[in-house]
């Protein structure tokens, strides 16, 4: 890389830096959250560093059914998932040539098909079995952790097996055969050839069933019946709010996740400096020693670094005590909660005193003190007047007094005045002599 341009080594440092900052930079912020003693995960507004979330979350017996149930279904899928794997590479490895690519696609199959298509087709499958059987509903089939392991595993033995033919491209087959020509039973050539050659691949299998089966959720949610894994539960206290507790499970989760990383890598770097110095491998595996540990193996000094750090961590707090920073907080919270509240009432006061100091509006022609008009007074030609109301009702008097015309005289030739009625229904009288 030191042959290349400046421009180009500029550019790949600045993508690697965005590249591990996408990654990380979640995982770090929320291991962070976990030292702040707010109530919500937040780096920022920083309140105190505490470790109580720690204590919180040993307290949470929720938590800590799900980690157990977690364990185990790890556990179990773990063995079951890498005896699987093997069985399939081994097999694979023997097969017919022309059958390989058939077998292939059919135990790569189910990484394919979603968790949840999973979940649900073991549940209504083994559901059958038990009826079938004529078991009882609290038989060993319809157990939480019994269906969740095999559905976990029915898609994490492709990983595995994954795994082994990886390795097992690399075995050479003439090793057993010679074993096979001095007298060796299969199950011998099998046990003490290619077994130990299949060690690294058993372990790192191992480890990526775990992890798979620890953080899987879409499978588990439909199998899990009464025993909850970790990630249910998490999901289950989302629901109602998160607090910072969880930020303290996902930094032990990480910590342990580097620990033990670092721990590969020490181990890998120290196996490569025994082979280039000439020496078995098994001699750099016995016991610890400061100077061969440490010498030209950076990833020993960074796990040594990592450790101490743990421990000094625990250390502090056992000892460290937040409650005095919390309570000058907490005055200082109430402190400012009076000032708000203070600021609060002025502006109250403030709109008072401007509606009272406030002129006439200035939209009213109407002077101040002069009676309001009734609505409706000079607007859209006075229609809406309640003085025409009253003269459309006859009860509105004319300027001498005298009591306004029913309604309909004079109004349309008189055709609706009162009298014509009489006149139609023949009421009406001649005039007659007086007597």
């Amino acid at each position: 890389m030191r042959d290349q341009p400046l421009l180009i080594r500029i550019g790949m440092s600045l993508y690697l830096l965005m590249f591990f900052t996408y990654l990380l930079g979640p995982l770090v912020l929320m291991g962070i959250t976990a030292f702040n003693s707010a109530s919500f995960p937040q780096i920022s507004p920083w309140e105190i560093f505490s470790f109580e979330w720690f204590s919180k979350l040993f307290a949470d017996d929720r938590i800590l059914e799900g980690l157990k149930n977690s364990l185990y279904v790890g556990f179990f899928t773990v063995i079951l998932s890498v005896s699987m794997g093997l069985a399939g590479a081994l097999i694979l490895t023997q097969i017919w040539p022309k059958l390989r690519a058939t077998y292939y696609t059919l135990i790569i199959a189910p990484i394919l098909v979603p968790g949840v298509v999973i979940g649900i087709s073991t549940l209504v499958f083994w559901a059958e079995i038990n009826r079938i059987l004529g078991l009882s509903p609290d038989s060993f089939l319809a157990n939480g952790i019994f269906l969740t392991v095999l559905g976990q595993s029915t898609f994490i033995a492709s990983y595995c097996m994954l795994v082994f033919v990886a390795r097992l491209q690399r075995y050479d087959i003439g090793l057993t055969e010679a074993a096979l020509d001095l007298g060796a039973s299969h199950l011998q050539a099998f046990r003490k050839i290619q077994l130990p050659f299949l060690f690294p691949a058993m372990a790192s299998s191992a480890v990526l069933a775990f992890l798979a089966s620890f953080e899987n959720y879409n499978t588990s949610i439909f199998t899990h019946q009464k025993f909850a894994t970790l990630t249910i539960i998490l999901s289950q206290k989302v629901r109602y709010g998160i607090d910072p507790s969880i930020s303290a499970l996902a930094f032990i989760i990480v910590c342990l996740t580097v620990f033990f990383a670092l721990l590969n890598e020490v181990r890998t770097r120290r196996a490569q400096l025994a082979v280039a110095n000439g020496a078995p491998v098994g001699a750099v595996t016995s016991g610890f020693k400061a100077p061969s540990f440490f010498a030209g193996n950076p990833a020993a000094v960074v796990f040594a670094l990592f450790v101490a750090g743990v421990v000094a961590t625990v250390a502090i707090s056992q000892v460290y005590d937040p409650e005095p920073a919390k309570s000058v907080l907490l005055k200082e919270k109430r402190a400012a909660q009076e000032l708000r509240i203070q600021a609060l009432q002025q502006r109250l006061k403030d709109k008072r005193l401007q509606k009272k100091m406030k002129g006439p509006d200035i939209f009213n022609e109407e002077k101040v003190g002069a009676k309001p008009k009734s609505p409706g007074a000079k607007t859209f030609g006075n229609v809406f007047a309640p003085n025409n109301l009253e003269d459309a009702a006859g009860s509105a008097k004319d300027k001498n007094g005298l009591k306004s015309k029913s309604p309909g005289v004079n109004t349309f030739g008189n055709v609706f005045a009162p009298t014509n009625l009489e006149d139609a229904a023949g009421s009406k009288k001649k005039d007659a002599p007086k007597e």
